[in-house]
Protein backbone atom coordinates (compact mmCIF):
# COMPACT_ATOMS: atom_id res chain seq x y z
CA UNK A 1 0.00 0.00 0.00
CA UNK A 2 1.30 3.46 -0.88
CA UNK A 3 2.43 5.69 1.97
CA UNK A 4 0.47 8.45 0.24
CA UNK A 5 -2.70 7.66 -1.66
CA UNK A 6 -5.50 9.71 -3.17
CA UNK A 7 -8.60 7.66 -2.33
CA UNK A 8 -11.39 9.77 -3.83
CA UNK A 9 -11.73 12.77 -6.12
CA UNK A 10 -14.84 14.87 -6.64
CA UNK A 11 -15.18 17.69 -9.16
CA UNK A 12 -17.88 20.29 -9.56
CA UNK A 13 -18.04 22.56 -12.63
CA UNK A 14 -14.33 22.11 -13.26
CA UNK A 15 -13.29 22.57 -16.89
CA UNK A 16 -15.25 20.02 -18.99
CA UNK A 17 -16.51 18.13 -15.94
CA UNK A 18 -19.89 19.31 -14.68
CA UNK A 19 -19.77 16.69 -11.95
CA UNK A 20 -17.40 13.77 -11.45
CA UNK A 21 -16.76 11.34 -8.62
CA UNK A 22 -13.92 8.84 -8.74
CA UNK A 23 -12.66 6.26 -6.25
CA UNK A 24 -9.06 4.99 -6.28
CA UNK A 25 -7.43 2.07 -4.51
CA UNK A 26 -3.77 3.14 -4.44
CA UNK A 27 -2.74 1.49 -7.72
CA UNK A 28 -1.51 3.58 -10.67
CA UNK A 29 -4.36 5.11 -12.69
CA UNK A 30 -4.69 5.50 -16.45
CA UNK A 31 -7.21 7.91 -18.00
CA UNK A 32 -7.89 6.96 -21.62
CA UNK A 33 -9.75 9.01 -24.21
CA UNK A 34 -9.54 11.08 -27.36
CA UNK A 35 -8.03 14.54 -27.43
CA UNK A 36 -10.36 17.07 -25.83
CA UNK A 37 -12.33 14.46 -23.87
CA UNK A 38 -11.21 15.83 -20.49
CA UNK A 39 -8.37 13.50 -19.45
CA UNK A 40 -5.86 16.24 -18.69
CA UNK A 41 -8.55 18.18 -16.86
CA UNK A 42 -8.67 15.35 -14.31
CA UNK A 43 -4.97 15.38 -13.54
CA UNK A 44 -5.01 19.18 -13.58
CA UNK A 45 -7.60 19.04 -10.81
CA UNK A 46 -5.26 16.75 -8.83
CA UNK A 47 -2.37 19.15 -9.42
CA UNK A 48 -4.38 21.88 -7.68
CA UNK A 49 -4.14 19.85 -4.49
CA UNK A 50 -0.66 21.38 -4.22
CA UNK A 51 0.44 25.04 -3.99
CA UNK A 52 0.44 27.16 -7.12
CA UNK A 53 -1.59 27.35 -10.31
CA UNK A 54 -1.49 23.70 -11.29
CA UNK A 55 0.11 21.93 -14.21
CA UNK A 56 -1.32 24.31 -16.82
CA UNK A 57 -0.55 27.43 -14.75
CA UNK A 58 -4.11 28.57 -15.45
CA UNK A 59 -5.72 31.62 -13.90
CA UNK A 60 -8.57 30.81 -11.55
CA UNK A 61 -11.42 31.95 -13.78
CA UNK A 62 -10.27 29.72 -16.65
CA UNK A 63 -10.83 26.62 -14.52
CA UNK A 64 -14.59 27.11 -14.30
CA UNK A 65 -16.83 25.12 -16.61
CA UNK A 66 -18.32 27.20 -19.42
CA UNK A 67 -20.69 28.66 -20.34
CA UNK A 68 -22.11 28.49 -16.80
CA UNK A 69 -19.04 30.07 -15.10
CA UNK A 70 -20.55 29.29 -11.69
CA UNK A 71 -17.21 28.77 -10.01
CA UNK A 72 -15.53 25.41 -9.45
CA UNK A 73 -14.64 22.99 -6.68
CA UNK A 74 -12.19 20.09 -6.27
CA UNK A 75 -12.52 17.79 -3.26
CA UNK A 76 -10.26 14.90 -2.32
CA UNK A 77 -9.89 12.25 0.34
CA UNK A 78 -6.38 11.00 0.93
CA UNK A 79 -4.34 8.84 3.26
CA UNK A 80 -0.80 9.70 4.27
CA UNK A 81 1.05 7.21 6.46
CA UNK A 82 -2.24 5.90 7.90
CA UNK A 83 -3.61 9.41 8.58
CA UNK A 84 -6.70 10.47 6.66
CA UNK A 85 -7.26 13.99 5.35
CA UNK A 86 -10.03 15.79 3.50
CA UNK A 87 -8.86 18.53 1.14
CA UNK A 88 -10.93 21.03 -0.77
CA UNK A 89 -9.95 23.84 -3.10
CA UNK A 90 -12.47 26.04 -4.87
CA UNK A 91 -13.13 29.45 -6.34
CA UNK A 92 -16.36 31.41 -6.65
CA UNK A 93 -16.79 33.66 -9.71
CA UNK A 94 -14.44 36.63 -9.55
CA UNK A 95 -12.70 35.41 -6.39
CA UNK A 96 -9.33 33.85 -5.60
CA UNK A 97 -9.17 30.16 -4.91
CA UNK A 98 -9.53 28.97 -1.35
CA UNK A 99 -8.18 25.90 0.42
CA UNK A 100 -9.66 23.88 3.26
CA UNK A 101 -7.85 21.01 4.95
CA UNK A 102 -9.91 18.79 7.25
CA UNK A 103 -12.72 21.37 7.05
CA UNK A 104 -10.52 24.26 8.22
CA UNK A 105 -9.34 27.19 6.09
CA UNK A 106 -5.67 26.86 5.17
CA UNK A 107 -3.10 28.67 3.02
CA UNK A 108 -2.09 27.04 -0.25
CA UNK A 109 1.42 26.40 1.04
CA UNK A 110 -0.04 24.01 3.66
CA UNK A 111 -0.90 21.60 0.83
CA UNK A 112 2.79 20.88 0.22
CA UNK A 113 3.16 19.30 3.66
CA UNK A 114 0.27 16.90 3.10
CA UNK A 115 0.43 15.89 -0.54
CA UNK A 116 3.70 16.18 -2.50
CA UNK A 117 2.91 16.15 -6.21
CA UNK A 118 5.29 16.13 -9.19
CA UNK A 119 4.16 16.27 -12.79
CA UNK A 120 5.37 15.88 -16.34
CA UNK A 121 3.33 17.38 -19.18
CA UNK A 122 3.97 17.70 -22.94
CA UNK A 123 4.77 21.41 -22.53
CA UNK A 124 7.91 20.33 -20.65
CA UNK A 125 9.31 18.45 -23.65
CA UNK A 126 11.37 21.55 -24.50
CA UNK A 127 12.35 22.21 -20.89
CA UNK A 128 16.10 21.81 -21.53
CA UNK A 129 16.22 24.25 -24.45
CA UNK A 130 13.85 27.00 -23.32
CA UNK A 131 14.08 29.71 -20.64
CA UNK A 132 15.47 29.00 -17.17
CA UNK A 133 12.17 29.90 -15.47
CA UNK A 134 10.58 26.59 -16.45
CA UNK A 135 13.56 24.60 -15.15
CA UNK A 136 13.40 26.47 -11.83
CA UNK A 137 9.71 25.60 -11.49
CA UNK A 138 10.45 21.95 -12.32
CA UNK A 139 13.25 21.85 -9.75
CA UNK A 140 11.25 23.63 -7.04
CA UNK A 141 8.29 21.29 -7.48
CA UNK A 142 10.61 18.39 -6.60
CA UNK A 143 12.23 20.38 -3.78
CA UNK A 144 8.79 20.91 -2.19
CA UNK A 145 8.26 17.16 -1.98
CA UNK A 146 11.17 17.04 0.50
CA UNK A 147 10.94 20.53 2.02
CA UNK A 148 7.30 21.69 2.15
CA UNK A 149 8.36 25.04 3.60
CA UNK A 150 10.20 25.77 0.34
CA UNK A 151 6.95 27.17 -1.07
CA UNK A 152 6.66 29.64 1.82
CA UNK A 153 10.33 30.61 1.43
CA UNK A 154 9.80 31.29 -2.26
CA UNK A 155 6.76 33.45 -1.55
CA UNK A 156 8.63 35.41 1.11
CA UNK A 157 11.60 35.92 -1.21
CA UNK A 158 9.43 36.98 -4.17
CA UNK A 159 7.49 39.47 -2.05
CA UNK A 160 10.68 41.10 -0.74
CA UNK A 161 12.22 41.13 -4.21
CA UNK A 162 9.17 42.91 -5.66
CA UNK A 163 9.58 45.58 -2.97
CA UNK A 164 13.27 45.92 -3.79
CA UNK A 165 12.56 46.13 -7.51
CA UNK A 166 10.09 48.97 -6.91
CA UNK A 167 12.81 50.89 -5.10
CA UNK A 168 15.23 50.21 -7.95
CA UNK A 169 12.76 51.34 -10.62
CA UNK A 170 12.02 54.51 -8.65
CA UNK A 171 15.73 55.24 -8.42
CA UNK A 172 15.77 55.20 -4.60
CA UNK A 173 19.37 55.27 -3.27
CA UNK A 174 18.82 55.38 0.49
CA UNK A 175 20.70 52.34 1.84
CA UNK A 176 18.38 52.02 4.85
CA UNK A 177 15.41 51.24 2.60
CA UNK A 178 17.31 48.41 0.95
CA UNK A 179 18.95 46.91 4.04
CA UNK A 180 15.76 45.64 5.70
CA UNK A 181 14.42 44.15 2.47
CA UNK A 182 17.74 42.54 1.60
CA UNK A 183 17.91 40.85 5.02
CA UNK A 184 14.63 39.10 4.22
CA UNK A 185 15.82 38.14 0.73
CA UNK A 186 19.13 36.86 2.11
CA UNK A 187 17.52 34.70 4.79
CA UNK A 188 14.89 33.07 2.59
CA UNK A 189 17.05 33.07 -0.56
CA UNK A 190 20.01 31.30 1.00
CA UNK A 191 17.74 28.59 2.38
CA UNK A 192 16.10 28.18 -1.02
CA UNK A 193 19.50 27.55 -2.57
CA UNK A 194 20.44 25.07 0.16
CA UNK A 195 17.16 23.21 -0.44
CA UNK A 196 17.81 23.05 -4.18
CA UNK A 197 21.34 21.73 -3.72
CA UNK A 198 20.13 19.13 -1.21
CA UNK A 199 17.50 17.94 -3.70
CA UNK A 200 20.09 17.59 -6.46
CA UNK A 201 22.25 15.48 -4.15
CA UNK A 202 19.28 13.25 -3.29
CA UNK A 203 18.45 12.78 -6.97
CA UNK A 204 22.08 11.93 -7.72
CA UNK A 205 22.07 9.23 -5.04
CA UNK A 206 18.69 7.87 -6.17
CA UNK A 207 19.86 7.59 -9.77
CA UNK A 208 23.19 5.95 -8.93
CA UNK A 209 21.59 3.27 -6.74
CA UNK A 210 18.69 2.39 -9.05
CA UNK A 211 18.30 -0.43 -11.54
CA UNK A 212 16.47 1.61 -14.17
CA UNK A 213 15.97 1.66 -17.92
CA UNK A 214 16.12 5.45 -17.94
CA UNK A 215 19.32 7.48 -18.27
CA UNK A 216 21.07 9.03 -15.30
CA UNK A 217 21.54 12.79 -15.44
CA UNK A 218 24.38 14.76 -13.91
CA UNK A 219 22.69 17.85 -12.48
CA UNK A 220 24.23 21.21 -11.66
CA UNK A 221 22.68 24.31 -10.14
CA UNK A 222 24.03 27.37 -11.93
CA UNK A 223 23.27 31.06 -11.70
CA UNK A 224 23.69 34.17 -13.86
CA UNK A 225 24.85 36.06 -10.77
CA UNK A 226 25.96 35.26 -7.21
CA UNK A 227 23.53 33.11 -5.22
CA UNK A 228 25.43 31.99 -2.10
CA UNK A 229 24.14 29.38 0.32
CA UNK A 230 25.34 31.57 3.20
CA UNK A 231 22.89 34.21 4.39
CA UNK A 232 25.55 36.84 5.14
CA UNK A 233 27.26 36.26 1.79
CA UNK A 234 23.97 36.69 -0.09
CA UNK A 235 23.22 39.89 1.84
CA UNK A 236 26.66 41.20 0.85
CA UNK A 237 26.06 40.22 -2.78
CA UNK A 238 22.74 42.08 -2.84
CA UNK A 239 24.30 45.17 -1.30
CA UNK A 240 27.23 45.08 -3.71
CA UNK A 241 24.91 44.70 -6.68
CA UNK A 242 22.82 47.81 -5.94
CA UNK A 243 24.60 50.15 -8.43
CA UNK A 244 24.22 47.62 -11.26
CA UNK A 245 20.65 46.79 -10.21
CA UNK A 246 19.71 50.49 -10.22
CA UNK A 247 20.82 50.73 -13.85
CA UNK A 248 18.84 47.60 -14.75
CA UNK A 249 15.80 48.49 -12.61
CA UNK A 250 15.67 44.97 -11.18
CA UNK A 251 17.53 42.53 -8.94
CA UNK A 252 20.28 40.70 -10.82
CA UNK A 253 21.59 38.39 -8.08
CA UNK A 254 19.88 35.73 -5.99
CA UNK A 255 18.13 32.38 -6.35
CA UNK A 256 15.64 33.83 -8.86
CA UNK A 257 18.56 33.81 -11.34
CA UNK A 258 19.34 30.15 -10.80
CA UNK A 259 19.20 27.53 -13.52
CA UNK A 260 19.31 23.73 -13.68
CA UNK A 261 21.67 22.09 -16.15
CA UNK A 262 21.77 18.39 -16.97
CA UNK A 263 24.19 16.09 -18.75
CA UNK A 264 23.31 12.62 -20.05
CA UNK A 265 25.78 10.79 -17.83
CA UNK A 266 26.57 7.80 -20.03
CA UNK A 267 27.11 9.94 -23.14
CA UNK A 268 28.61 13.03 -21.55
CA UNK A 269 26.15 15.09 -23.61
CA UNK A 270 24.36 18.17 -22.31
CA UNK A 271 20.60 17.80 -22.27
CA UNK A 272 20.04 20.69 -24.69
CA UNK A 273 22.01 18.77 -27.36
CA UNK A 274 20.10 15.51 -26.89
CA UNK A 275 17.26 14.44 -29.17
CA UNK A 276 13.68 15.18 -28.16
CA UNK A 277 13.18 11.57 -27.10
CA UNK A 278 16.38 11.60 -25.06
CA UNK A 279 15.38 14.84 -23.34
CA UNK A 280 12.05 13.27 -22.43
CA UNK A 281 13.82 10.20 -21.06
CA UNK A 282 15.99 12.42 -18.85
CA UNK A 283 12.91 14.15 -17.44
CA UNK A 284 11.20 10.82 -16.70
CA UNK A 285 14.40 9.60 -15.04
CA UNK A 286 14.43 12.61 -12.70
CA UNK A 287 10.75 12.26 -11.80
CA UNK A 288 11.24 8.58 -11.00
CA UNK A 289 14.38 9.35 -8.99
CA UNK A 290 12.40 11.93 -7.03
CA UNK A 291 9.79 9.30 -6.21
CA UNK A 292 12.34 6.68 -5.16
CA UNK A 293 14.34 9.16 -3.05
CA UNK A 294 11.28 10.48 -1.24
CA UNK A 295 9.94 6.98 -0.59
CA UNK A 296 13.28 5.94 0.91
CA UNK A 297 13.78 9.16 2.89
CA UNK A 298 10.23 9.78 4.16
CA UNK A 299 8.36 6.55 3.49
CA UNK A 300 6.06 8.46 1.14
CA UNK A 301 6.48 8.57 -2.64
CA UNK A 302 4.95 11.68 -4.23
CA UNK A 303 1.87 11.59 -6.40
CA UNK A 304 3.12 11.51 -10.00
CA UNK A 305 1.07 13.09 -12.80
CA UNK A 306 2.24 11.98 -16.25
CA UNK A 307 0.29 13.59 -19.08
CA UNK A 308 0.50 11.76 -22.45
CA UNK A 309 3.85 10.32 -21.41
CA UNK A 310 3.36 6.91 -23.01
CA UNK A 311 2.88 8.25 -26.53
CA UNK A 312 6.50 9.44 -26.59
CA UNK A 313 8.03 6.12 -25.56
CA UNK A 314 8.67 2.93 -27.50
CA UNK A 315 7.14 -0.31 -26.26
CA UNK A 316 10.23 -1.34 -24.28
CA UNK A 317 10.49 2.01 -22.50
CA UNK A 318 6.74 2.01 -21.77
CA UNK A 319 7.03 -1.43 -20.18
CA UNK A 320 10.03 -0.25 -18.15
CA UNK A 321 8.16 2.85 -16.98
CA UNK A 322 5.17 0.79 -15.83
CA UNK A 323 7.43 -1.67 -14.00
CA UNK A 324 9.20 1.17 -12.20
CA UNK A 325 6.11 3.09 -11.11
CA UNK A 326 4.43 -0.05 -9.77
CA UNK A 327 7.63 -1.10 -7.95
CA UNK A 328 7.82 2.33 -6.33
CA UNK A 329 4.58 1.61 -4.42
CA UNK A 330 3.46 5.17 -5.02
CA UNK A 331 0.43 6.42 -6.92
CA UNK A 332 0.77 7.62 -10.49
CA UNK A 333 -1.92 9.16 -12.68
CA UNK A 334 -1.40 8.94 -16.45
CA UNK A 335 -3.29 9.97 -19.56
CA UNK A 336 -3.28 8.49 -23.05
CA UNK A 337 -5.40 8.49 -26.18
CA UNK A 338 -5.50 4.69 -26.63
CA UNK A 339 -5.92 1.87 -24.18
CA UNK A 340 -3.15 -0.09 -25.95
CA UNK A 341 -0.65 2.52 -24.77
CA UNK A 342 -1.12 0.98 -21.32
CA UNK A 343 -0.67 -2.62 -22.44
CA UNK A 344 1.24 -4.58 -19.84
CA UNK A 345 -0.27 -2.84 -16.84
CA UNK A 346 -3.33 -5.07 -16.66
CA UNK A 347 -4.56 -5.54 -13.08
CA UNK A 348 -1.58 -3.61 -11.71
CA UNK A 349 -3.48 -0.38 -12.49
CA UNK A 350 -6.94 1.11 -12.61
CA UNK A 351 -8.29 2.29 -15.94
CA UNK A 352 -10.93 4.93 -16.72
CA UNK A 353 -12.35 5.86 -20.12
CA UNK A 354 -13.04 9.57 -20.51
CA UNK A 355 -15.44 10.64 -23.25
CA UNK A 356 -16.84 13.94 -24.40
CA UNK A 357 -20.62 14.17 -24.16
CA UNK A 358 -23.31 16.83 -24.73
CA UNK A 359 -23.48 17.55 -20.99
CA UNK A 360 -19.71 17.43 -20.46
CA UNK A 361 -17.10 14.74 -19.94
CA UNK A 362 -18.18 11.29 -18.80
CA UNK A 363 -15.99 8.73 -17.00
CA UNK A 364 -16.36 4.96 -16.85
CA UNK A 365 -14.09 2.26 -15.42
CA UNK A 366 -12.29 0.03 -17.96
CA UNK A 367 -9.88 -2.90 -17.79
CA UNK A 368 -6.36 -2.29 -19.01
CA UNK A 369 -4.67 -4.88 -21.24
CA UNK A 370 -2.23 -7.20 -19.52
Amino acid sequence: MAGLALNALKLSHFRSHKRAELAFDGRPVAFVGSNGAGKTNLIEAISLLSPGRGLRRAVTEDLARRPESLGWKVQASLTRLHESHEVETAAAPGESRTVRIDDKPAPQVALAAIMPIVWLVPAMDRLWIEAAEGRRRFLDRMVMSFAPDHAALALEYEKAMRQRNRLLKDGVRDAHWYAAIERIMAKSGAEMTRNRLALIERLRDAQSSADTAFPAADLTLTSEGPSPVDEAALADALEGSRPRDLLAGRSLVGPHRADLSAIWQAKGMIAADCSTGEQKALLISLVLANGRALAEDRGVAPILLLDEVSAHLDAARRAALYDEITAMAGQTFMTGTEVQLFAGLGPRAQGFAVEEGPAGSTITAVDLPG
